[in-house]
């Protein structure tokens, strides 16, 4: 029975932390039961919004003509036809001349040659640039092989016209603040790329002192063609990403945000074969990987030694993955903010307090040409995942869009008894209200079976174990996760300088009718271990309404670009746990199969709990001058939350919390290239479930961090660095009571400290890298009970990571690529106080591939060195996977 005491407070300590960082901060009771007599005006709201927005002319769309399956024509009827398509060699067409040509919204390129309307040309984006390849064509200058304009017109940087190699010319198009718009017309003279460059949409103050002397730039000749259709890519091939809309929440160029920002883009999630998003705290420096719940792929990380708890943002909404997965068919990249997000998030327990980071996953868009890509992966124990992802217009005049990505996963483990499988789906469609207006709806269903197994426990002992040893009870280890959310979103520009936008979303995840086994600790023979059987139902449900103003404006020379907005937000975290058996096991020499024993007293635990927030927040960021900008925002949280027992019905606490957490940031540009920043905040979070043997309320968990960096580009803004040194502190960290360990009292404090270097982007055509290091020093600095000096679990003094892939751009082995990977982890600590320290590691993955036309093979290898390492989260530690193969084959058109 003591045993079992025990492991009951183990598992109340484990789900306090849980519990406290799933609860987002919550509305003054006063103010919220107002907001919900009010909740139907938020539907009226979201109806009301579309209705004042549809006033604008807008015209009428039909969806009637959608060109069904058998209308598509079929270039082959049998394999002899195809092979000789395959086979016959294109024609190439030469350009002999290149030139420009202003007109009165941009340029005009003009590649001179009499047979424009053979030529093939796919464009795709890649940081500032827009590349067009023209894979049969080449380009036959008179004394030069390539033709190259500087500044040709305000808003473009460059243009650049070149053979990349014997029958592909590239037509480069670099602007100076955004990627520029272009459409395609065709003559007698040749090919033309009209251009539209991206000016500062900021209006500046006008300069009366000299008079104006622009010319009128020379107009487009009359007779030009309708526009010739082209091809875009949806996706970017580009390992450097120059912006986080959707987690910064607003269009601002990451080089003018004073805060580290990492971005991990598709190309980087494909090239990996990456199949667990936390599998790209590789990518990052400062970041590793939590163990998921029960061995679940959850999405969550220690971002600068500190747990986001998974607690992430999806789109910008906030998320939580404890229990439930997340795939990856429809991310297209992963956003990790470093530092301050209580600004534009609010108080969130462990993001934002904490102030380590803000970690931001974005989904596929619908596309407005058509999309069709398929997928197949194999690999070791049986895995199996065949993806489907298809896009494209829904009307003729492309007004509506939609996106639809499909997977279905299984595997077995190198874990025994271990399996899943899982299907996931996810609709989305964009409609296009009028020149100004868009709407969307998303929605994501995923059905997750599994095996659960809770790793090894904390004891130094687990290291002599096999990585393959499942200490829990094969016929007692079971669960079935089933996530659903869907979110709307309204995006109207009111003119260039103004727009709103309008965001609502519901999430629900539960996890029914579990099994599991709960280790406790060894005896003392240093071999028996004592495991708890439980069975449980656990839900988390989200719901949350944004509404947010973003504008640009002038006070004579000084600009400003301001962001305001009011969330919403309800979250409910509800479980209940059956414990009542027990049953021990040999770790070295397990028996399965036993008969488990009823435990003395054991009796039914669960709590319920709701949370409730409302959030004012102001941000402004003022350019002084073009290269010294000074970033001020604000946020003021109003909280309110409750805490129920499940078994008892009875109301163990409640909370109302009013706060505001500020944000300072500045940041000065020497040169085009150069970005030196500096960054204050701090933040704070409710104590939401710990209780304290005197029944007092604990004061909210506090911190402030600042940071300190630089951001470089090199190459052409094609490969970007950021050094950055943080120090985070946190106040008022609770702590087991050393009378009664059920309790908690607080008195602890926490702090990280350290430096980080994160590159990403393309050293020359075709050779990409994504590296990373960090130092981090992260400790106990006060506390009763755990030694002052202590290290924090889980976070290694050094960490570094290298992802880098080559592709040949030319040859008879055009297409053919390799990757490699190398990534360092020091020593850890595995919980708090510490008792024991995981080895460092060195681990190596590798990939070959091949691109033919629109087919993709890939091999991918991971940890080949077969290196035996760990995850650990304070409570238990999981083995990491050994030397595993996944080929892949998949084809888009």
């Amino acid at each position: 029975m003591q045993l079992f005491t025990v492991a009951i407070a183990s598992n109340i300590r484990w789900r306090s932390r849980v519990i406290n960082s799933v609860c987002l901060n919550f509305v003054n009771i006063v103010v919220w039961r107002k907001i919900l007599k009010l909740r139907q005006m938020i539907y009226l709201g979201i109806v009301g919004s579309i209705f004042l927005l549809e006033t604008q002319a807008v015209k009428a769309q039909s969806i009637a003509n959608i060109p069904q399956l058998s209308d598509i024509p079929r270039p082959h009827t049998n394999v002899k036809d195809w092979l000789a398509q395959q086979n016959q060699q294109p024609e190439v067409i030469p350009v002999t001349g290149v030139s420009l040509n202003l007109t009165a919204s941009g340029l005009e390129i003009l590649l001179a040659t009499p047979t424009s309307d053979k030529l093939q040309t796919t464009i795709k984006n890649e940081n500032n640039s827009l590349i067009a390849d023209i894979p049969n064509a080449q380009l036959q200058l008179t004394g030069d092989t390539s033709f190259r304009q500087e500044k040709p017109v305000a808003g473009i940087k460059e243009v650049v016209v070149s053979n990349i190699d014997t029958n592909t010319i590239r037509v480069t198009v670099t602007g100076e603040e955004g990627i520029p718009k272009v459409e395609l017309d065709d003559d007698d003279t040749g090919l033309i790329f009209v251009v539209t460059p991206v000016v500062s949409s900021t209006p500046a103050a006008p300069d009366t002192s000299q008079p104006n002397t622009e010319t009128t730039p020379t107009q487009p000749a009359a007779d030009v063609k309708e526009p010739i259709e082209l091809t875009v890519t949806g996706e970017s091939d580009s390992y450097s990403v120059l912006d986080a809309s959707t987690a910064t929440r607003t269009d601002t160029p990451l080089r003018d945000i004073p805060q580290s920002i990492q971005v991990i883009p598709r190309q980087v999630i494909e090239d990996r074969n990456v199949v667990r998003l936390s599998e790209l705290a590789d990518n990052v420096s400062g970041v590793q990987p939590e163990r998921g719940y029960g061995g679940l792929s959850s999405l969550g990380y220690r971002v600068r030694g500190f747990l986001t708890n998974f607690e992430t943002l999806r789109n910008g909404f906030p998320d939580y993955g404890y229990f439930s997965p997340r795939d990856v068919a429809n991310i297209e990249r992963l956003e990790i903010l470093k530092g301050p997000g209580a600004v534009l998030y609010g108080g969130s327990p462990t993001q934002y307090a904490g102030g380590s980071g803000v970690v931001n996953t974005t989904t596929k868009k619908p596309l407005t040409e058509p999309y069709y890509s398929a997928s197949m992966t194999y690999g070791s124990y049986n895995f199996l995942r065949p993806t489907l992802d298809i896009s494209g217009p829904l009307t003729d005049d492309k007004s509506v869009l939609y996106r639809l990505n499909v997977a279905y996963e299984s595997s077995e483990s190198f874990r025994d008894f271990v399996e899943y499988d899982s299907f996931f789906i996810s609709p989305v469609v964009e409609v296009k209200v009028g020149d100004r207006t868009k709407l969307s709806f998303e929605y994501e269903y995923q059905k997750y079976n599994f095996v659960f197994d809770n790793g090894f426990p904390i004891e130094p002992e687990i290291l002599q174990l096999p990585r393959s040893r499942f200490l829990g009870e094969p016929n007692f280890a079971n669960g079935e996760v089933t996530f659903n959310s869907l979110t709307y979103r309204l995006e109207h520009d009111f003119d260039d300088n103004w727009k709103f936008r309008q965001g609502f979303n519901v999430l629900n995840s539960t996890l029914s009718d579990a099994r599991q086994a709960s280790t406790g600790s060894l005896r003392d023979d240093r071999r028996t271990l004592d495991r708890f059987f439980f069975a449980s139902d656990e839900e988390h449900e989200n719901i949350t309404f944004q509404n947010e103003i973003s504008g640009k404006f002038a006070t004579g020379s000084i600009r400003h670009n301001v962001l305001f907005g009011v969330d919403l937000a309800r979250n409910l975290f509800n479980y209940l746990f059956a414990p009542d058996r027990e049953l021990s096991i040999d770790i070295f020499d397990p028996q399965y199969g036993g008969t488990p024993t009823l435990v003395e007293g054991g009796s039914p635990f669960g709590r319920r709990v709701v949370s409730e927030n409302v959030g004012l927040f102001a941000q402004n960021l003022i350019e002084l001058t073009p290269n010294f900008k000074v970033l001020l925002g604000g946020r003021l949280d109003i909280n309110d939350y409750r805490l129920q027992d499940r078994v008892s019905g009875d109301f163990l606490n409640e909370q109302s919390n009013t706060r505001f957490s500020p944000r300072v940031g500045v940041i000065y540009q020497p040169s085009d290239t150069t970005s030196l920043y500096f960054n204050w905040s701090n933040g704070f979070s409710p104590q939401f479930q710990a209780r304290s043997r005197t029944n007092e309320q604990f004061e909210p968990q506090t911190s402030q961090q600042f940071e300190v960096g630089i951001k470089q580009d090199f190459l052409d803004n094609k490969l970007s660095a950021t050094l950055a040194f943080f120090d985070i502190t946190r106040q008022n960290v609770l702590t087991p009571d050393p009378v009664d360990d059920l309790f908690s009292i607080q008195t602890g404090e926490q702090r990280s400290r350290g430096i980080e270097l994160d590159i990403a982007g393309e050293i020359l055509p075709g050779w990409k890298i994504i590296a990373n290091y960090a130092y981090i020093d992260g400790k106990v600095t006060e506390d009763n009970r755990i030694p002052v000096g202590d290290r924090l679990f889980g976070v290694p003094e050094h960490s570094a990571g290298l992802w880098t892939t080559y592709e040949l751009q030319s040859g008879s082995l055009q297409g053919l690529g390799f990757g490699a990977g190398l990534y360092f982890v020091g020593e850890q600590e595995v919980d708090l106080p510490n008792t024991f320290t995981l080895p460092s590691y060195w681990r190596a993955d590798a990939s070959v591939f091949y691109r033919r036309q629109n087919y993709r093979f890939a091999v991918n290898f991971k940890n080949i060195s077969n290196v035996k390492y760990y995850e650990v989260d304070g409570f238990s530690i999981d083995a990491a996977p050994p030397f595993t193969v996944l080929g892949t084959v998949s084809v888009e058109f």
